[in-house]
């Protein structure tokens, strides 16, 4: 399968309309903006940022997974504004199992734009050409329709149904499994 990223150097990623790239401090107020809105940690183990000291510790997290090889998330950078409008990327990643899980968050301004299909398809690419991943997982509130929505347009299988999977806020939450696996990806894109 040959070698896999070495977490030497961020990828910066560009696609059409964005640049994927490495958190850094000059995002902190975009950040705080992107994660103080309800809509955004809906669906997050996240409570809605009350003040900007969090999206500093949000900024390290992005930075310390990275250091610690456990996971990558880019900023979503629009091109055209500089603006960052959201997040996405891998956590979780355990090179010995070649596995990892998908998370992304989004500005509701930007919702229902094609964004998310836009960057996650190159990110995911990048984790099974360079990370020679086998299987990306993604975890989902079985009430995030959009979520869903793009999971299966980006060829994603749902595994399971609703499970009392994690424990949020004194209480087991259900969610949905679905993952990609190496060969389910390169049959995607033989065509």
């Amino acid at each position: 399968m040959g070698a896999s990223f070495s977490f030497q150097t961020f990828p910066r990623i560009e696609t059409d309309r964005f640049i994927l790239r490495k958190t850094e401090q000059r995002d902190v107020h975009e950040l705080f903006e992107l994660y103080s809105n309800d809509d955004v940690v809906k669906y997050t183990p996240l409570l809605p940022f009350s003040a900007e000291d969090e999206a500093w510790q949000e900024m390290n997290w992005h930075l310390e997974i990275y250091a610690l090889q456990i996971g990558i998330r880019w900023i979503i950078e629009e091109k055209s504004s500089g603006k960052v409008i959201g997040t996405c990327g891998f956590l979780h990643y355990l090179k010995e199992h070649a596995r990892t899980d998908l998370g992304y968050d989004l500005s509701p301004n930007y919702w229902r734009k094609g964004i998310m299909s836009e960057v996650a398809a190159p990110i995911i690419a990048f984790g099974f050409n360079s990370m020679k991943l086998h299987c990306i997982e993604a975890k989902v509130d079985p009430s995030n329709t959009a979520s869903i929505n793009l999971l299966c347009k980006l060829g994603f299988k749902q595994d399971s149904q609703p499970r009392e999977f994690e424990f949020e806020d004194g209480n087991f939450i259900e969610l949905l499994v679905f993952t990609m696996l190496r060969k389910e990806f390169e049959l995607l894109h033989a065509r």
